[in-house]
Parts: C-alpha cells; sequence; structure tokens
C-alpha cells in the first residue's frame, strides 16, 4: 500500500481490526477470491441482521457499498463526537474524567488515522489532564501536534517555553509591524492619528485576540507572555511592548478571566488607567485612585513597580498622562497657581517619571519610585506657564488701539534653561514636546516658531522619535497656508527636519510624508531645494525610496505648463483654505 494508505489505516491492527493490507494478504493467499471479500465483507461489516436483507436494494439502485459505509461512519462519528462534549458535562467531575481518559486509552492508538482523528482530538481537548504520554507523543508529531486544539496544546506549552515562545514570537513580530505602519501611514490628519482608536477598539486587534485565546485561563501561559514582552522591552527599548501588556490585560478583563486578573497584582491599576485613556484625560477621582495604588504597594512588594512603570510606559498612557498635564498648567494660569501647589499636577508628573523610568527600573531591578527633580517644578513648568502668559499679553495687546510706538512684537527668543531642561530632563522634554503639540494644534505660529529651535538637540533625541513627529506632522496641517512663505518654511525645514534627516532615516520618511501631503502648498523654490535635500543616498532604505518617488510623482503632475505660467502668474497664489472640523 502507498504510504497515504498506510495512513488511512494507521493503528487499527493493534485494536484487532482488520485493514487493508489483511485483505490483500487475504486475496493473495486464497484460491477463490469473490468468497474471500464476501466473508471478508460479512466478518468486517455493519453487524444487523435487520441490515443483510436492506443491502440488495441499494445495490439495485447502484449505490456502492463505499458510499453506503462512508455515510454510516460519517453519522456515526458525529453522534461520537456529541457524547464526547456531553460527556465532558456531565456527571461528577472524576467519573466524567474518567470515562474519557477509558475512551482516550481505547482511541489513541487511532489517532493518525484521518477519519478517526477528529474523535481522538475531541477527547483530548474536553481533558484538563491529558496523561504525559500521549502529550509527548503528540508533541514529537508535526502533523499531530498542527491538528490538535488550542486546549491540548495549552498543556504541552505551560511546560515547553521555548516551543510556546516560536508559536509567540511572530504574533509579537506582527504587532510591532502594525503599530509602525499606523505612525508611517501616508494618511496624515489631525483627526485620525495613532492616538485616536479608543483601548476597547485596539484590543479587538488580531494579535491580542490570538495571544488571549492562546493563553486561555491559564496564569502559567500568562506569565510567559509578560516575560517575553519584558525580555523583549529590555532588548529593544520598544514601548509598544508595553502598550501589549496593558492591552492582554485588559482584554482578558473584558472576557471576564477571573483567574488570571484576581493575580495580576496590576489589574485593578491598569483597568482604572484604561479608563482615563478612554477620555483622554485623568480626572480628579481616577486620580486619587490611581495614587491609592501606588501609595499602597507594601514593603517586600516593590517588585509590583516594575510592572507598573511598564504599564504607564505604555505610548497611550504616557499621551493621556502629558495631554492632562498640559490642561492643568492652562488651568493652573487662570487661577494664579504655582505648579508645586497643585497636588493633582504633581501625581501626573509621578505618573509619567514612573512610566518613563521603567526601562532602567527593569533593567537594574532596583525596584523604587524615580526622584522627580525639584526643579522641573519650581523652575520648567511656571517657565511654559509663562509662554501661556506671553501669548494671553500678546492677544490683549493686538486687540488694544495701537499708538505712536507701533504693535508690540511677540516675543522671539526663548530662555536658555527651557533649551537646557530640554536636552537634560526626560520629563521636561516630554512636556516640552506636547505644549509644542499643542499650540501647533491651535494654529499658534509665532508660539511654534519660537519654541522651535529648542527641538533641535532633545533628551534621547526625544523630538525626532517616531510618535512625536506622527503627531506633529499631522497638527502641521492646520498651518497649511503657512508653507508658502519662505521663513516659515527655512525654519521648519532648514531649522530643524533636515538637521536630522541624514542621520535619522525615520525623520527622512516623516519629512516625505508630510510633503506629500503638503507639497502643493509650499512655494515652489523652496519645495524645488526640498526636493534636492532629500533625495534618497545609496544607503536609504527601501521605504525611503518609495516615498519620495511618490513625491517626485506627484510633482511631475502638479508642474504647471511653461505656458501657464508666463501667462498667469496669479496661480501660484496660496489656494483657498478648508476649514477643518477641528477649527470650528
Amino acid at each position: 500500500a502507498a504510504p497515504g494508505q498506510a495512513a488511512m489505516y494507521a493503528g487499527l491492527q493493534e485494536l484487532g481490526v482488520a485493514n487493508g493490507e489483511d485483505l490483500k494478504e487475504t486475496l493473495t493467499n486464497c484460491t477463490e477470491p469473490l468468497k474471500a471479500i464476501e466473508q471478508f465483507q460479512t466478518e468486517n461489516g455493519v453487524l444487523l441482521p435487520s441490515l443483510q436483507s436492506a443491502l440488495p436494494f441499494l445495490d439495485l439502485h447502484g449505490t456502492p457499498r463505499l458510499e453506503f459505509h462512508q455515510s454510516v461512519f460519517d453519522e456515526l462519528r458525529e453522534k461520537l463526537l456529541e457524547r464526547v462534549s456531553a460527556i465532558a458535562l456531565e456527571g461528577k467531575v472524576e467519573e466524567r474524567y474518567k470515562k474519557l481518559e477509558d475512551l482516550l486509552e481505547k482511541s489513541f492508538s487511532l489517532v493518525k488515522m484521518p477519519s478517526i482523528q477528529p474523535v481522538v482530538m475531541c477527547v483530548m481537548k474536553h481533558l484538563p489532564k491529558v496523561p504525559e504520554k500521549k502529550l509527548k507523543l503528540v508533541m514529537a508529531d508535526k502533523d499531530l501536534y498542527k491538528a490538535c486544539a488550542v486546549e491540548v496544546k495549552r498543556q504541552i506549552w505551560q511546560d515547553n517555553q521555548a516551543l510556546f515562545g516560536d508559536e509567540v514570537s511572530p504574533l509579537l513580530k506582527q504587532y510591532i509591524l502594525e503599530k509602525e505602519n499606523i505612525l508611517f501611514s501616508n494618511d496624515i490628519s489631525v483627526l485620525h492619528n495613532f492616538f485616536s482608536p479608543s483601548p476597547k477598539t485596539r484590543r479587538q486587534g488580531e494579535v491580542v485576540q490570538k495571544l488571549t485565546q492562546m493563553i486561555g485561563k491559564n496564569v502559567k501561559l500568562y506569565d510567559m507572555v509578560l516575560q517575553f514582552l519584558r525580555t523583549l522591552f529590555l532588548r529593544t527599548r520598544n514601548v509598544h511592548y508595553c502598550t501589549l501588556r496593558a492591552e492582554l490585560l485588559m482584554s482578558l478583563h473584558d472576557l471576564e478571566i477571573s483567574e488570571i486578573c484576581t493575580v495580576d497584582p496590576c489589574h485593578k491599576f491598569t483597568w482604572c488607567l484604561d479608563a482615563c485613556i478612554r477620555e483622554k484625560f485623568v480626572d480628579n477621582k481616577r486620580a486619587r485612585e490611581l495614587q491609592g495604588f501606588l501609595d499602597g504597594v507594601k514593603k517586600g512588594q516593590e517588585q509590583v513597580l516594575g510592572d507598573l512603570s511598564m504599564i504607564l510606559c505604555d505610548p497611550f498612557a504616557i499621551n493621556t498622562l502629558a495631554l492632562s498635564t498640559i490642561r492643568h498648567l492652562q488651568d493652573l494660569v487662570g487661577q494664579d497657581t504655582l505648579p508645586r501647589e497643585s497636588p493633582d499636577l504633581l501625581l501626573l508628573l509621578r505618573m509619567l517619571s514612573l512610566g518613563q523610568g521603567a526601562w532602567d527600573m527593569i533593567d537594574s531591578q532596583v525596584f523604587k519610585e524615580p526622584k522627580m527633580e525639584v526643579e522641573l517644578i519650581t523652575k520648567f513648568l511656571p517657565m511654559l506657564m509663562s509662554f501661556v502668559v506671553d501669548d494671553h499679553t500678546f492677544n490683549v495687546d493686538q486687540k488694544l488701539p495701537s499708538e505712536e510706538k507701533g504693535p508690540i512684537p511677540y516675543p522671539s527668543t526663548i530662555p536658555e534653561a527651557f533649551t537646557k531642561f530640554l536636552q537634560e530632563n526626560r520629563i521636561a522634554c516630554e512636556i516640552g514636546l506636547y505644549y509644542i503639540l499643542h499650540i501647533t494644534k491651535q494654529r499658534n505660529k509665532n508660539a511654534f516658531l519660537r519654541l522651535l529651535p529648542a527641538l533641535v538637540e532633545t533628551f534621547s533625541d526625544l523630538a525626532f522619535s517616531d510618535i512625536f513627529l506622527h503627531l506633529l506632522t499631522g497638527n502641521l496641517t492646520l498651518l497649511g497656508d503657512e508653507f508658502a512663505l519662505e521663513e516659515f518654511c527655512t525654519s521648519l525645514f532648514d531649522g530643524f527636519f533636515l538637521t536630522a534627516c541624514s542621520r535619522k532615516e525615520n525623520v527622512h520618511r516623516h519629512v516625505l510624508r508630510l510633503l506629500l501631503h503638503l507639497h502643493h502648498k509650499v512655494a515652489p523654490a523652496k519645495l524645488e531645494s526640498l526636493q534636492k535635500a532629500l533625495e534618497p543616498t545609496k544607503q536609504s532604505g527601501e521605504a525611503v525610496k518609495e516615498l519620495y518617488n511618490q513625491l517626485t510623482e506627484k510633482l511631475e503632475l502638479h508642474k504647471p505648463s511653461p505656458a501657464e505660467v508666463t501667462e498667469t502668474p496669479s496661480m501660484e497664489l496660496p489656494l483657498p483654505t478648508v476649514p477643518t472640523p477641528a477649527s470650528r
């Protein structure tokens, strides 16, 4: 028999059931083949007396015996599968599992027989503890391993971290790739950005759902995934692993898997923070709750800070904390209150600090909250508030009737201390960058151009990180008309973007994304010099080359013909702006 046929009968001999090999042998050694076939059919057919007289009817209708036996077999298999599932739910626990174990013992030798395999797999699926010996046999056979249910695989994985790692690894790679694709997406919008999807929507993503299913209620597997995420975060410093850590826990929370949620010490903290992320704001009530969790970390349990810091390092958490901080600072300006007098603001800074310190804490294994620098609260934040005041003062001045001395210019210098803070203090840098995003979203060109020079050198190049550049390019679409002005373009491109393009491929990509979106607004002379400056080098990656080619094609299509240029110079006037919903 061919190997395929051998598999069809795998294991029958062990049970004393005749198979194709036996029939072949009988026919080879007999003198009357037809009698031998009839005897084989009688011995191995369906042993129902009433059936014997009915079978000739099928012969009259030209129905082959194979078809009849196949349909009986399929029907019986369905009934057996239903019965197995029913046994798994009835009677006392020990009894039902005893029945299933006996059934597995009898049927396991047929596990490689394709027609019987589903039954054996179904029995194993319903057993909370498949005998070790059987698990080893399944694990050793690629096809069997592939065919078995996730319930059985969990039992294999929990004692084989390397095998589980092989299954999880491609999913984690896919997750990071999906995040990066969103950050580099060609759709630039202030309304739909990286942070737009709600936490609940994000948790429906394919990777989170697959991991949730793979873990089931198994605490051991959950711990393994968390260990993978910690290790990868340490190895790569990629903060998207922190997002996945929170999303996975909340996905299990959605399914009410108490077996895991009750043993993860971060559960309630993450749940509360998740509600803040949904609202993109930390309100007073939730702030108290979060503070309660942080203050409640007992002596000897400090290790939980490592996990909490990873939850707070999730970019969605940082985004929420930073936006809340900017909002608080504006409120304080209106209340004539200093940052040091606001407990809510101090709590936001404490959580930002814990999140930003996650990598160092997990790396050093020293679990204590990072010390807050006093000057951040006494000097840096009041400086940001003074920028808000500058804007108010300028706006009021503009409205006053002008006297002899003429209009008061907008302050153009920035305190040296501001630049120094952005270079040396991580939290100050994060808040400073969010303040710049805030003024850009308000279309405050003056404030934007004033603070932009401070971004060329920032703490660990945060101003050139993908998340910041993704948000900045989105917000800059609101200042679209300014791109027609030479001065604005020189400050933005020559003064900021191009300082890093050659050494940072990601910056090169973000500038090209922005120009793909706004090229028609940029002054033609400037556009030409930018096209030259942004030309990919031999070292450039495929993504940069692809974007550059797209831009070149767009510019070719956009070029007015020489005749048009000479006749109607007015064509170069900036296009009328369409108000975006954000500005209403």
